[in-house]
């Protein structure tokens, strides 16, 4: 577990576009978050009236962005350094989200590569899959 103390300290992420609400396990290759979108965020006024979804490109951020959280101890002795993403892979959406949905993120890095991180990433839902994709990300200065 992490404290939300510690996820701010890990990313440059800030509300409201930090995207994960806790830390549930966390190992040198492989993290694990949660996210719960309230129903009171801005984008729900468009995305849809009356049908409110979260947008997939926010489950994929929330994931990525417990990726950061994961990669920041690899940039612990980089001051300035932040995980940024250069490519996502073979994006699948499974299922629907909304609002008050628990949101179960799992990151795993495949491969580090010189400067490159290869990380894999799902997203689900009362154990539903709601996306899984694959992405890599390098230190780039803040």
């Amino acid at each position: 577990m992490m404290t939300p103390d510690e996820i701010l300290a890990a990313i440059p992420h800030r509300p409201p576009f930090l995207l994960v609400d806790e830390v549930l396990e966390r190992t040198e290759t492989r993290i694990v978050g949660r996210k719960t979108f309230t129903g009171e965020e801005d984008f729900f006024a468009g995305h849809y009236p009356g049908a409110p979804l979260v947008p997939g490109v926010l489950l994929c951020e929330a994931a990525m962005q417990c990726g950061a959280i994961l990669l920041s101890a690899s940039f612990s002795g980089e001051k300035a350094k932040v995980p940024v993403v250069t490519r996502m892979n073979d994006v699948r959406f499974k299922r629907m989200v909304r609002p008050g949905e628990a949101l179960r993120l799992e990151v795993e890095l495949v491969e580090r590569l010189g400067g490159a991180f290869f990380l894999s990433a799902q997203a689900t839902v009362e154990g539903q899959l709601a996306v899984r994709f694959n992405f890599a990300c390098m230190a780039a200065e803040k």
